[in-house]
């Protein structure tokens, strides 16, 4: 079989791209903005039955979420734990702040669980994954250029098959690795290790494409070839380089 090769730059050939998911490529905000206000609507009504309450002026530094004068969440903090963290860390942060509140921790736990059960119905129901501008374009591309994909996120990995099953992305990519399979989740090298030993590739052949600081580190230590941010120009720091849409990928790509 002849083997597919693409330069870029004075890198070796890159032979595959592994993904971040939420923030690269779905809408962050349109998706966990939707499961955030469910999970913390919820849970302020959980509080309120029992006499208690959130401190509404902390709002924002439970999660690393901003908020409108509604309380609904309209952007995120990239270097926040809803952005960086794995779930059951994001479990965590809720949890200690309904102990916070008067709750014990034990009780804490369990209202935390069910009213992101309840959120995951919702989910369901609504299915709010939106693909970013250029997504599909840009994977299609790689696609015809012969590369592997991947992708490494932080949310389980069932989880992420679904929201790609949702976009109808899910058939673009021949591995996806959550935080679950692996021992250490990001900034750690532990998922792109998986996935190019999965995929067959040796690292130093992949180029990473996140919206965090994580993700740049976690290709970092894994040895990856090139490291892609997608964000506000320096709000990245350890990318390679940092675009701000996938729409300047295109179209050269990856072989441009």
């Amino acid at each position: 079989m002849q083997e597919n090769r693409v330069r870029h730059g004075g890198l070796p050939s890159v032979q595959a791209i592994l993904f971040d998911k939420d923030g690269t490529l779905l809408d962050f905000t349109h998706m966990w903005g939707f499961w955030t206000d469910c999970v913390l609507h919820d849970f302020r009504e959980q509080l309120s039955t029992r006499g208690l309450s959130l401190d509404e002026d902390e709002l924002s530094q439970i999660w690393g979420t901003f908020h409108d004068e509604q309380g609904r969440m309209n952007g995120y903090d990239i270097r926040g734990p809803l952005a960086m963290g794995t779930m059951e860390e994001v479990y965590a942060v809720l949890t200690w702040h309904g102990y916070r509140a008067g709750l014990s921790w034990a009780e804490a736990k369990m209202i935390v669980r069910a009213c992101l059960a309840q959120a995951e119905e919702a989910m369901e129901v609504h299915r709010p994954a939106l693909p970013l501008p250029g997504v599909r374009e840009y994977l299609e591309q790689s696609r015809r250029k012969g590369l592997k994909m991947g992708v490494v996120t932080a949310d389980e990995t069932a989880n992420a098959v679904k929201h790609l099953q949702w976009m109808g992305l899910n058939a673009y990519f021949d591995v996806v690795i959550g935080t679950d399979l692996v021992d250490r989740g990001k900034p750690f090298p532990d998922m792109v290790l998986l996935a190019c030993e999965r995929l067959g590739v040796q690292t130093q052949q992949v180029v990473v494409i996140g919206d965090t600081d994580g993700d740049m580190e976690m290709a970092r230590a894994a040895g990856a070839g090139y490291r892609i941010g997608i964000g506000a120009p320096g709000s990245i720091h350890l990318a390679d380089r940092t675009i701000e849409g996938f729409h300047e990928l295109l179209p050269g790509g990856l072989g441009r």
